[in-house]
C-alpha cells in the first residue's frame, strides 16, 4: 500500500516517533512516502530513501520557551528572534506564509503520489489534505485539546484545528490507557469532543520492556527540543548540575556537533548518540527532563524517578500526571531544581517503587505492532 507519512517538526518527539513506525510499516510490506522540515526532514533522509522536504511551521518562541502573545502576532508579523545555533538576530517569517507554504507543499506531493493513506503525526496541513481530497487518515497524537498550562489567547485556533482530527478515521495515541495516560491532560475530555470512538490507546512507541539497572552514579539531563526550549533548560540546568557534589552528564541535544567540555563535576557533550545516550540513562540514577512525550517513556521504561522542567504546556501538562503519579517532581527555577535532587535522593526508594509500578503496566502494550494493526485495519 503507498503511505503519505507527515509530521510536525516541533520538537523531535514527532519525527521520533514517526521513524519507528515507518520501519514498523515498511517491514510489512509497505511503500512509505515521507514529508517533513527542519531537523525533523534532515533524520529522516537517514532513515529512508523517499523524503520530501515541506515549509515548516513553528510558534514563536524566545530563551524564556513558547510565548503565547508573540505566537499570536506572528500569524501575520514577521517578528525578530534570536537563533542560538547560528549566534545572531534573525527574523520569524508569519506563521500563516509558512501554513500556506507547506500546504502546497503537501498538496503537490499528493497529487503525483496518490496515496491510499495519510498518517499525520501533529501535521494538521495533512490532516486538511485528506480531508479535501477524500483520503483515509490516521492522526497520531498525544495533543488534541490541552487543558493545563494553555493560553486562552490559542483557544480558538485549537478549536479550528478540532475539526480536522474529528473528521480522521482513527486516532492513534501512543500512551498507556486511563489510569496511567501520561498526555491526559493534552488531550482533553475525547468525549465531550466526539472522537472517543476513534481514539486507540496503543502502549508507547518506544520498546517498554524493563532495562537492567546500570550503575547509578550520575544524574542524566539529555536536552532536546526547539532552540528557545533548550537555550531555557542549558541556562538552569549546567550552572545547577556545575555546583553539585554528585557526578552528572548533560547532553544538549544538537546533532551533528560532537563538542565535549567539562565544568565542576558535570560532563556536558553537545551531542549523544543513540547508544551513548541510552547508556547514560541506563546508568543514571535520577533524569532531569522536559517533559516531552517520548523522553516520558524513556524515563518510565529504565526505571528511573525523575525532575521535570517543562517550558510549554505539553511538557506542564506530562509534568503534571508523572507528579501525581509520584514518579517526578516538576519545578520552575534552579532553587526548585536543586531542592528535586536532593528531595528524590532522600526518598530514592519511594520514587523507584512508584516509577516501578508504572513501568511494568506500560510494558504490557506493544504499541508499534498495535498501531500498524490499526493503520491496515482502515486499508
Amino acid at each position: 500500500m503507498r503511505l503519505f507519512l507527515s509530521c510536525t517538526e516541533l520538537g523531535l518527539g514527532h519525527v521520533n516517533r514517526i521513524i519507528p513506525l515507518g520501519k514498523k510499516l515498511a517491514e510489512r510490506g509497505h511503500e512509505l512516502f515521507f514529508f517533513s522540515g527542519g531537523t525533523a526532514y534532515q533524520l529522516l533522509k537517514k532513515e529512508f530513501e523517499k523524503v520530501h522536504y515541506c515549509t515548516p511551521v513553528g510558534w514563536y518562541e524566545n530563551a524564556r520557551g513558547v510565548i503565547a502573545s508573540a505566537s499570536i502576532l506572528n500569524i501575520l508579523i514577521p517578528l525578530p528572534y534570536f537563533n542560538y545555533e547560528k549566534n545572531k538576530l534573525e527574523i520569524k517569517s508569519p506563521s500563516a506564509a509558512e501554513t500556506v507554504h507547506r500546504y502546497y507543499d503537501l498538496r503537490r506531493h499528493i497529487r503525483k503520489i496518490k496515496p491510499e493513506l495519510i498518517i499525520s503525526d501533529g501535521d494538521m496541513h495533512a490532516l486538511r489534505l485528506a480531508y479535501r481530497w477524500k483520503i483515509p487518515t490516521v492522526y497520531v497524537a498525544n495533543i488534541i485539546q490541552p487543558s493545563y498550562g494553555f493560553s486562552p489567547l490559542l483557544v480558538p485556533g485549537e478549536r479550528f484545528t478540532e475539526r480536522y482530527v474529528k473528521r480522521c478515521d482513527r486516532i492513534i495515541v501512543p500512551d498507556n490507557p486511563e489510569p496511567y495516560t501520561i498526555c491526559e491532560y493534552n488531550l482533553g475530555n475525547i468525549d465531550e469532543i466526539g472522537v472517543r470512538d476513534k481514539v486507540e490507546f496503543v502502549g508507547g512507541f518506544s520498546d517498554m520492556t524493563p532495562q537492567k539497572t546500570g550503575a547509578e552514579k550520575h544524574i542524566f539531563a539529555p536536552i532536546s527540543g526547539p532552540l528557545g526550549t533548550r537555550a531555557k533548560l542549558i541556562r538552569m540546568i549546567i550552572p545547577t548540575f556545575s555546583r553539585l557534589e554528585v557526578k552528572s552528564i548533560v547532553s544538549l541535544g544538537e546533532p551533528g556537533n560532537r563538542a565535549s567540555k567539562k565544568r565542576g563535576n558535570c560532563e556536558i557533550h553537545s551531542w549523544l548518540n543513540k547508544e551513548r545516550r541510552d547508556g547514560c540513562m541506563r546508568n543514571a540514577k535520577t533524569i532531569v527532563f522536559s517533559g516531552g512525550h517520548g523522553t516520558c517513556f524513556e524515563v518510565l521504561r529504565n526505571r528511573k524517578p525523575s525532575v521535570c522542567i517543562p517550558t510549554q504546556p505539553e511538557q506542564m501538562a506530562n509534568a503534571k500526571k508523572l507528579q501525581e503519579l509520584k514518579c517526578s517532581i516538576s519545578v520552575e527555577n534552579e532553587n526548585q531544581l536543586k531542592s528535586a535532587i536532593l528531595e528524590i535522593e532522600e526518598k530514592i526508594d519511594y520514587y523507584k517503587n512508584n516509577v516501578k509500578k508504572i513501568s511494568e503496566h506500560s510494558s504490557r502494550f506493544k504499541g508499534l505492532d498495535r498501531a500498524a494493526e490499526v493503520i491496515e485495519d482502515i486499508l
